[in-house]
């Protein structure tokens, strides 16, 4: 509470005086925890932005609206933003993540493991201009490679860390600013990202909810993510930011048999899902081009999707 109250009288006295407005280059940001920019890296530059996490899971509601308990894990892990300008409207990166998974009553995994990769291509269709009411606007490619480990896993399903589905996304990325009556800056973030998968053979026991001896296919269901988010610039150093955001994910059904029984077929479905979430964080901006973000993001249980609280720090880096 006391560090609030410090960081508003710091922001009080520094507010523009009566018609100042804070103009662009006085403002500095390090971005919401979830909602990437819309903009894209000048031609050679380069960004770095590392998050290091830990989603605690507990339990859900199931497709009937009951409730499901859970025993409780902890998935720490990392994920990491780097983006290269190839030309002024034209940013190329990869988001590659690593984890470890802790169980409450079984095994944890049995090591530091990498998750699915992440190539993407942004290109900028719109620059923000002042005055002006059209954001800036970007159209960005993102198609996942399935380098998690996610079956084989035997008795430790906990070294799951992957869906082995190619995952293709087509991105809608938006920003824009207001200026708020005091002459601060409300930077906002509007992203949609809807997104198909392609089948995935599946051996054995898997995060598709197969056992040992199973042979068969898995079809990861459509998915569509929204986000809204806003950064309110109290100072050029601190900023606060909210992403709200909706997730929702289409059945995913499983085929196959068991060798132990070939001529029986095995037919599962995890039933579609759906979660709101809010992740508030604070940014302080040492630089410019350098800046630490802290925040927590909090899914509520929802149908077919546990509650998990993911608290996280970034660090934001651009040359």
């Amino acid at each position: 509470m006391w560090a609030v109250l410090a960081l508003l009288a710091v922001a009080a006295a520094q507010q523009p005086q009566a018609n100042e407005h804070e103009s662009l280059d006085q403002a500095w940001w390090t971005g919401p925890m979830l909602a990437p920019s819309a903009n894209t890296l000048p031609r050679g530059h380069y960004l770095l932005e590392p998050y290091f996490y830990n989603v605690s899971t507990r339990g859900y509601f199931d497709a009937r609206g009951n409730r499901v308990s859970a025993p409780p894990e902890n998935s720490f892990g990392s994920l990491t933003y780097a983006l290269y300008g190839v030309a002024n409207k034209f940013t190329v990166g990869l988001i590659p993540t690593f984890g470890y998974n802790q169980v409450s009553g079984g095994p944890n995994s049995s090591g530091m493991g990498m998750g699915d990769l992440t190539v993407q291509a942004q290109y900028r269709l719109h620059l923000f201009e002042k005055g002006k009411w059209l954001p800036t606007t970007a159209i960005a490619l993102q198609e996942t490679l399935p380098t998690g480990k996610y079956d084989h896993l035997g008795s430790r399903p906990s070294d799951a860390l992957g869906a082995g589905a190619f995952t293709t996304a087509i991105a809608l990325y938006t920003q824009a600013f207001v200026w708020m009556p005091n002459g601060r800056i409300l930077r906002l973030r509007f992203n949609v990202v809807p997104a198909l998968s392609r089948s995935v053979n599946v051996e054995d026991a898997s995060v598709y909810g197969t056992t040992t001896g199973f042979r068969g296919q898995a079809k990861p269901g459509a998915s569509i993510f929204v986000d809204v988010a806003g950064e309110y610039s109290m100072t050029r150093h601190w900023v606060l930011a909210l992403d709200a955001t909706y997730r929702h994910q289409r059945n995913t059904p499983v085929t196959g048999h068991n060798l132990t029984d070939p001529l029986a077929p095995i037919s599962l479905n995890s039933g579609s899902s759906s979660a709101f979430g809010l992740a508030p964080a604070i940014e302080y901006n040492i630089r410019s081009n350098l800046g630490v973000l802290l925040g927590t993001r909090v899914f509520p249980a929802g149908r077919n999707t546990p509650l998990t609280i993911t608290p996280a720090i970034a660090i934001n880096y651009v040359h």
